[in-house]
Parts: structure tokens; sequence; C-alpha cells
């Protein structure tokens, strides 16, 4: 093996992390990002046992692989936010496609198992691609099992005829009931902006798989909704009266010129009524105007209402994530 891993030297490492990043993750980022990213950080982790002996709290490590010439070749992030599963650590690990089978992602993985045995977490959870063996071989390797499975899907703009879809009719009758659509840049007010973290409250917690806490307001402002590509009034929201009912928080990449579905949910007494799919529809006609050129989004297998209404709206499946699980434990023994 010719490759060493570090901690990581900033900002340096900035450059060399995008590119491994972009040569994975679906949307690019940049060096500037990353750096703003880490701006929003903290500067110190803080984590304990709870009253069930599982780790809570939050930290992170990091380290990137090296060759002898200093070029990034592998890249570990693990971490744990306030709001993560307790007892569980997630992690990114990406290695270089040419720098594979050579012991990198072994040595970032017993990194990651040492780090988090030391905190005194349970197991690791991480994401692959369900189109990738070398992936899923190594994953296995390190005693990884598969335990949900997540579908991409993009629609693209060119060909979408929103008068097929009968929406004309889906917004007098909604509208016709008294409710209202909007957004969180007309709407902004802190007590309103609480009311979208409420309905966020209350309908993260019926997603397929989602098994960590909510959020508190000021990360989820941070983390789950001012992300990369936010903007208010792309924030879309279905109200009855004063009443925030539905969500549909999508994201602009302006050097795609794609959008991502970030977020959509409908409060439980108000679904089943086409809320969803008029969110939706607002998010397509917005993408339209932004001159995008296609949206994509993620959904769980399970989430058979989210794939009826995709499924409707003409999007095209694409390649999907493993959400693969493993104890610490088994992962020292695999890397020894």
């Amino acid at each position: 093996m010719t490759s060493t891993i570090r901690p990581l030297q900033l900002p340096e490492d900035y450059e060399g992390i995008a590119r491994l990043l972009n040569s994975y993750w679906p949307e690019p980022t940049t060096a500037e990002r990353l750096m703003e990213d880490d701006a929003k950080m903290y500067t110190e982790g803080h984590t304990y046992l709870n009253a069930d002996g599982l780790l809570a709290g939050y930290d992170r490590t990091r380290r990137v692989a090296v060759t002898a010439a200093g070029e990034i070749v592998g890249y570990l992030l693990s971490w744990r936010a306030p709001w993560t599963e307790p007892g569980q650590i997630n992690n990114t690990l990406i290695v270089m496609k040419s720098y594979r089978r050579q012991g990198v992602g072994q040595l970032l993985a017993r990194h990651a198992a040492l780090w988090s045995q030391g905190l005194g977490a349970k197991r690791l959870v991480s994401e692959i691609w369900d189109d990738c063996e070398d992936s899923l071989r190594f994953a296995r390797q390190q005693g990884f099992t598969i335990e949900r499975h997540t579908y991409q899907s993009v629609l693209p703009m060119e060909h979408f005829d929103r008068s097929s879809f009968g929406g004309v009719e889906l917004f007098r009758k909604l509208e016709g009931r008294g409710l209202r659509f909007t957004t969180l840049k007309d709407e902004f007010t802190p007590q309103n902006e609480e009311k979208l973290y409420e309905l966020y409250k209350e309908t993260l917690v019926d997603i397929p798989g989602f098994h960590d806490e909510v959020p508190a307001i000021r990360e989820w402002r941070t983390w789950l909704l001012e992300v990369d590509g936010y903007a208010p009034d792309q924030v879309l929201i279905a109200a009855d009266r004063d009443r925030y009912i539905g969500v549909t928080n999508v994201l602009y990449n302006p050097s795609t010129k794609g959008m991502y579905h970030e977020y959509t949910g409908v409060s439980r007494k108000y679904r089943g009524q086409g809320i969803g799919l008029a969110l939706k529809l607002k998010a397509i006609q917005l993408a339209k105007q932004r001159g995008a050129v296609y949206i994509r989004t993620d959904n769980d297998s399970l989430n058979e209402p989210i794939l009826r209404i995709n499924s409707q709206l003409g999007y095209k499946p694409l390649r999907g994530q493993y959400k693969i699980t493993a104890n610490i434990e088994d992962i020292v023994r695999c890397s020894s």
C-alpha cells in the first residue's frame, strides 16, 4: 500500500476533499462550501452516556488518505449530531477508484471504529450506492449489513406538462376548502418560522427509517432548512388559515441548473387529500421559473405515498442507496 492516513490540514485539504466528494456525491460541492460548513460547526465535541447507557451528544473525527506525493485519495468523516440516534455514529468513507483494494478503506474504517469505540458508541452507520459492487463487497468485509434501501429519482423539466395532471382542478378544490399556498419568504416572522419547525417535528418522525431525535430549532434551521441551495421563496407552504399543514423545501444548484427536493411533509390530519401532490406541482412550477433542467429527489423504498406521487408526476428512477450498519466490535475484528 502506498498511502497513509493523517488528520486534515486546513484549509489546504479542502480542494482535494471536494474533488473526492464530487466523484461520489450526485450534486457537486466546492472547497469554499466545505469551508463555510465547517464555520458553522462546533469547535469541541461533547459526548456522554445517557440514562440507558447509550452514547449521546456530538463529536466528529476526520481523516484523509494521502499518497507519497501528497494527493488525497481517501476521506473519512465520522460524526454524531445532538439529534443522532443514541449509540450511533454516522460515517462517510470514500476512496478514489484507482486506490481501492489496497487497504486504504480498511485503515479509514478501523480509525472510525476505534474512535467511536473510545466514545462508547455501539454501531456505525453509512450509505453506499446500490450499483457499486466494490462498495458492497468492502462493506460486508468490514462487518456491515444492509438495513434499508432508498431510491433516487429525477424529473426532467423539458417535457413536463402540468396540465396533464389536473393541477388546475386540484388547486381549485383545495383553495375552495380554505387552504392556501405560500412561501416562507412571503410569511416570514419568527413566529411563523416556529410554526414551520413544529410541522417538521410532526412529520419527520413519520419518515420510514427515521430513528434520530428531532433537532432543536437552531440546529434544524442550520442543518435541515438553510442548507446549500436554500432560499426562503423555495420553501413552499400549504396552510389551513393560520395553521401550517404541508411543506416542500427545494434547493437550487446553479452549477448543474438542477433542483433537489430536500423535504416534503404533510400533517397527519391532512394526508390523503392531494396536498403533497399540490406542493410537488408548486415545486415543479418554481423549477420552471428558475430555468432548472431537472428536479431530483431521494425516497425510502417503504415511503409508498411519496413514491406514488413521484410516479404519477413522471419521475424516472435512478440508482439508489443502501443504508448499512455494523456493530463496532465486528469492524474492529474485521480490520485487525
